[in-house]
């Protein structure tokens, strides 16, 4: 597996930007950069810069076609979040993500896979081996954006097939995840920005219309040497934090700056170092 290069990190605050992504939600259509400001990539590290993979797969709701489950948040979280992580780190960061199949063999080249709403995910079989694989080999999954028990209880079933005799354990605060390049003082719950603006008055993070979803919860699935293999964000949805920047300032600032890209950079920075 060929693994990104991992350079200084410069860990400053956000700040908003005047243009490009602030500006991305006016544009619509076709996807294109949405706004997003572009940038040119180093060139002797061009062919290893990293690379934000989105994973396509199929869902009970929308069983096999372009814009399932899988592509909720897409593609603004995935070119903002690419933004960010270029802007705030000094790792080589390739403009444009990717989306991909689990059954793609292009899949072992790259180090860091990102999988949103499995709630209703459903794997077929010929995607287990491929994603065992890949995990078992070095690569590093996060999941995010689900809510609830019956969420958690589909996901769970489905990753079991994956990983049939490994069982997903809770991460503490205490734990580096947190602390690596941001230090975060809590596991962070981010809302969607329609939750947030409605909960705003009342302090609500987290959604309403499922049971037991106060908590937001960061759990791991570890390889045999301890190392994280499988990150499942429950709870919490960072990529809308990633994906609404641009479209409310409190939300902005309450929710992406504080939360949701500090977050994910820890993840990526984790992903990368360990």
């Amino acid at each position: 597996m060929r693994f990104a290069l991992v350079l200084a990190l410069a860990p400053f605050l956000l700040a908003p930007a005047s243009n490009g992504a602030t500006a991305q939600r006016r544009y619509r259509g076709s996807y294109g950069r949405r706004g997003v400001p572009a940038w040119n990539l180093t060139p002797e590290f061009a062919a290893d810069a990293f690379t934000f993979v989105r994973v396509r797969y199929a869902s009970r709701r929308n069983r096999w076609n372009r814009l399932g489950d899988w592509a909720t948040d897409y593609p603004d979280s995935d070119l903002n979040f690419s933004f960010r992580l270029q802007q705030l780190t000094s790792l080589d960061v390739n403009p444009n993500g990717l989306v991909l199949d689990l059954t793609d063999p292009r899949l072992f080249d790259y180090p860091f896979l990102y999988m949103i709403e499995p709630g209703e995910l459903v794997f077929r079989s010929a995607e287990l081996e491929p994603l065992r694989r890949y995990c078992e080999n070095g690569g590093f999954l996060m999941v995010d954006d689900f809510w609830g028990e019956a969420e958690w209880l589909n996901f769970y079933r489905q990753f079991k097939r994956v990983f049939p005799r490994r069982e997903p354990v809770e991460l503490p605060l205490s734990h580096e995840i947190f602390h690596c390049v941001y230090d975060l003082k809590e596991k962070p719950q981010i809302p969607s920005i329609g939750v947030a603006l409605r909960g705003r008055s009342q302090g609500i993070t987290w959604e309403r219309r499922y049971s037991d979803t106060r908590t937001p919860h960061y759990l791991a699935i570890h390889d045999d040497q301890g190392r994280i293999m499988v990150l499942i964000c429950f709870n919490t949805d960072l990529g809308d934090g990633w994906e609404r920047e641009g479209e409310e300032e409190w939300y902005f600032h309450e929710f992406s700056e504080k939360k949701a890209y500090p977050m994910g950079i820890n993840i990526v920075m984790y992903a990368l170092t360990h």
